[in-house]
């Protein structure tokens, strides 16, 4: 099973650059680029609230569960 991290989907949708997203947000860019690549373990609620706010989306606009019969056929 696989959290898919699609930040970098809704930050285009959005026109908007990590440089921007950092700034709104308050995280730094290293911290955003390992969520944005899907290698952050956890990210906590108040962030990803931050996150939702500030790209005017929903949690599963950034989130996706694929299980591993999905992820091999996606990938």
């Amino acid at each position: 099973m696989a959290i898919i991290v699609n930040l970098d989907v809704m930050m285009a949708k959005r026109k908007m650059s990590l440089n921007q997203l950092s700034e709104k947000v308050g995280l730094t860019l290293s911290n955003l680029s390992i969520l944005k690549t899907g290698k952050a373990k956890a990210i906590r609620f108040s962030t990803l609230e931050t996150i939702c706010n500030v790209l005017d989306c929903q949690p599963g606009d950034i989130l996706e569960y694929v299980n591993d019969e999905q992820k091999t056929t996606i990938r």
